[in-house]
């Protein structure tokens, strides 16, 4: 698996968890025997040892960033035919297509509780240029209603929780926005979920960053302006960075530029996306840990009958595949195109088999309630 780059400090001030129950009740029909985890600190590195690394490798750093924002561009990848039909034909051998083995993951899930864990960009929804028209068609949003009706359901995402949910609008799922950094359960709808009180968020474990989240944003804007087709996106817990509409001889600049800025914030970090930079804080906590909080939530945490499925297209999600890989429970399915490293079991090319596969798995649930089959 590929590693994300990141800058990042080190503290030895007391992390204190910002865990917002609904109310004294549990939410959840299986309720966990104790409250999930919290995140177990910063991750470490000196601030000295960061400022060292800004200074001597800052341009090498930069340059690791853009190359590998290139390597990941369809338009890159499509310069090489020849490469990637062989790339192609040897990667679907290890990551093979989820619909073409889906009887092969039906039989593997029988008996046991399917979770469904969906990223939005890129899996539920297109890819487009600008983040803000990324929206959900009405058939994808049919489809992933049905599936909540079927399985606990939670859409993962680096978006701002709100605005995600501004896109799919459905209010039985579960969402995580911003890497997993704010939880919450479902308003409506859900037979996963006993009550429906207070403000029904679950967990925020970054609270205590929010102000520091806004400086850097508005930072960046200013920061940003002189660079045409640059987009700062504010996500609440995490700002991104969008290069997508960028020229490429013009990434570099860019990428400096979010450096310049972030080495004054030693507690927050850089990742790197499909063509976008994202700054986090240090916490240790992704959508692996977003997905092991809700597993454990549902009270799946030390279960053996419990199959979690997780789709996402982006390295982000890489955290929650290899999740799911050490665990030796469920799956990961990479929506992608192209060949690259992942953790994932399965692939899927496009949000179109994205929903071709959930319909399936709505159907054949339905068949087996018929049939007076466990899920």
């Amino acid at each position: 698996m590929t590693k994300q780059n990141v800058l990042v400090s080190d503290t030895k001030s007391t992390f204190n968890m910002a865990i917002l129950p609904i109310s004294n009740s549990s939410i959840f029909t299986r309720a966990a025997q104790k409250p999930p985890a919290a995140p177990g600190g910063y991750i470490s590195i000196s601030r000295k040892k960061l400022l060292k690394n800004l200074e001597i490798n800052g341009e090498a750093r930069i340059n690791t960033w853009v190359d590998s924002m290139k390597a990941s561009s369809p338009t890159h990848i499509k310069a090489t035919p020849s490469l990637a039909d062989h790339d192609q034909s040897s990667w679907i051998v290890r990551h093979p297509s989820a619909l073409d083995m889906f009887e092969e993951i039906i039989d593997a899930a029988k008996g046991k509780q399917i979770v469904m864990f969906l990223d939005y960009d890129g899996t539920l929804s297109p890819i487009v240029d600008d983040p803000d028209r990324a929206f959900m068609s009405r058939p994808m949003r049919k489809t992933v209603r049905k599936l909540a009706m079927c399985f606990p359901t939670a859409i993962v995402t680096g978006r701002c929780r709100d605005k995600v949910y501004s896109f799919v609008k459905l209010a039985e799922l579960y969402y995580a926005g911003s890497h997993g950094m704010d939880i919450k359960g479902p308003a409506k709808g859900s037979k996963y979920k006993k009550v429906s009180e207070g403000n029904g968020v679950l967990f925020q474990p970054a609270s205590e960053f929010l102000p520091m989240i806004d400086d850097v944003y508005k930072q960046l804007v200013e920061k940003t302006k002189s660079t045409e087709g640059a987009k700062v996106e504010n996500n609440k817990f995490c700002v991104s960075v969008h290069f997508r509409c960028v020229e490429e001889k013009k990434w570099s600049e860019l990428a400096q530029q979010v450096k310049s800025v972030l080495k004054e914030y030693p507690k927050l970090r850089l990742t790197q996306g499909r063509k976008v930079l994202e700054i986090r804080p240090t916490i240790k906590w992704d959508k692996g840990k977003a997905l092991e909080f809700l597993l454990e939530s549902l009270g799946f945490a030390n279960c053996t009958d419990v199959f979690p499925v997780y789709i996402g297209d982006d390295r982000s999600d890489e955290d929650a595949f290899k999740i799911l890989r050490d665990r030796g429970q469920g799956f990961g399915i990479l929506v992608s195109k192209f060949p690259k490293e992942t953790s994932a079991s399965y692939s899927l090319q496009e949000p179109a088999q994205v929903m071709d596969f959930l319909g399936r798995l709505v159907e054949w649930k339905s068949l087996s309630l018929g049939g007076q089959a466990r899920v």
